[in-house]
């Protein structure tokens, strides 16, 4: 489920449900939040549709139709703030120390997630360097570098106009640059392309970084 930040109003709301001993009606919800009760009716349906809060049906303690009452979901807070560049600076750090054989380990995730994110191809059929450049620069614009392949259908370069891990490849580049490279590597040895991924400039140019290919070495 993805994450969404919650008005100011409705997390009120959302804490009075959860300070609650046992469900809450809309009448009761509204007067303790201080609000009219439409107000509440209209936040708790948008908490009930992001998942935050379910909506059950009370039996009465005597004559009278069921009523509605509100609780939170069991489970962890959804709507906050999330820190992952923190944990990617900690396990970067972690690796970065490790010593000589961090760069390779990089190596290897890349080529290990470039093979996972592509993707297997049709079986029996080596795809040919047009539809091969094609399938990586699909990928890389859907991690979000803003691919720009040069040379017509075969590029033998793509810029690489954004870096969704920018701060960390400042500060982290022999091993965030390498893990990209070995990323379009096992994506295309994946593939079965012919075509390799061989160098990966970072920062080459102001604004990008340049990707280098060119045809794979034949195998017997």
């Amino acid at each position: 489920m993805t994450a969404r930040r919650t008005s100011p109003r409705r997390g009120e709301v959302l804490a009075v449900l959860r300070a609650a001993a046992a469900p809450l009606g809309v009448a009761e919800t509204a007067e303790r939040v201080g609000v009219h009760p439409n107000t509440v009716r209209f936040h708790l349906d948008a908490l009930v549709a992001d998942g935050l809060v379910e909506r059950h049906p009370q039996e009465p303690a005597g004559r009278g139709r069921p009523r509605t009452v509100y609780a939170p979901r069991p489970g962890m807070d959804r709507g906050g703030s999330r820190g992952y560049e923190l944990l990617a600076r900690m396990l970067l750090s972690r690796l970065a120390a490790t010593g000589p054989g961090a760069t390779a380990a990089a190596r290897e995730a890349g080529r290990e997630w470039g093979r996972f994110l592509v993707g297997p191809p049709p079986p029996f059929r080596r795809p040919a360097p047009e539809e091969s450049a094609a399938r990586l620069v699909g990928l890389l614009d859907d991690l979000g570098f803003a691919p720009d392949p040069e040379d017509g259908p075969v590029p033998s370069r793509i810029r690489l106009r954004h870096c969704p891990f920018l701060e960390l490849a400042e500060e982290y580049g022999q091993l965030v640059c390498p893990l990209h490279l070995a990323l379009m590597q096992g994506a295309l040895d994946e593939l079965g392309a012919p075509l390799t991924a061989t160098d990966l400039e970072p920062f080459a140019e102001p604004d990008a970084c340049l990707a280098h290919l060119a045809p794979a070495p034949r195998t017997l």
